[in-house]
């Protein structure tokens, strides 16, 4: 199975403004909110408006893969992203809704889709990205910011801590190098 990267914070605003300029709008909104939110895509594209409580800031849900709950707390970019498709597609029923005629109406965004285009834009920008290099690009983001792992592990969903270092890609031998790196 092929391991997928994190991006740090510039090259999720990159890959951000290249889905803006070369593909629908759709597929920018679904990375700004995916980084934003660090939801599988599986969550991520079956989230409906119905679960998302714009007063509160808050999305409640079961997670696909694991049947565990999670909250989630809406940060202002997630809410204007939100507010925007909203006004953009009063009728839709899903946050990420293809309004395809190929595909069935009122259905949620495919996955396919989603990960056909991402896969574009990193060849494009030479990253390699997939549809859950969003959610391992937040991790790594508050990783590099200094949030405790113990803090990632439950933003992720994580059951343990041991399971989010091997997610954020931290090696033993990094480990091991601190001894060097930390004399006193």
């Amino acid at each position: 199975m092929k391991t997928v990267n994190a991006v740090d914070k510039e090259e999720v605003a990159n890959i951000h403004r290249m889905l803006e300029r070369k593909f629908k709008p759709i597929y920018a909104d679904i990375w700004k909110i995916g980084c934003n939110l660090s939801l599988r895509i599986s969550d991520l594209l079956s989230l409906t408006f119905d679960q998302i409580d714009i007063d509160n800031r808050v999305i409640n849900l079961i997670e696909k893969k694991t049947g565990k709950h999670k909250m989630i707390r809406l940060n202002q970019t997630a809410i204007d992203t939100i507010q925007a498709r909203r006004k953009l597609n009063p009728s839709d029923i899903y946050l990420f809704q293809s309004n395809s005629h190929r595909a069935d109406a009122g259905s949620a965004i495919s996955r396919v889709s989603v990960s056909r285009v991402f896969k574009s834009v990193g060849d494009i920008l030479e990253l390699d990205i997939n549809t859950h290099s969003m959610r391992k690009s937040r991790g790594k983001a508050m990783f590099d910011d200094g949030v405790s792992v113990a803090i990632i592990a439950k933003v992720l969903n994580h059951t343990s801590e041991a399971a989010t270092l091997r997610y954020l890609g931290i090696t033993s031998e990094e480990v091991l190098k601190t001894y060097d790196d930390y004399e006193l």
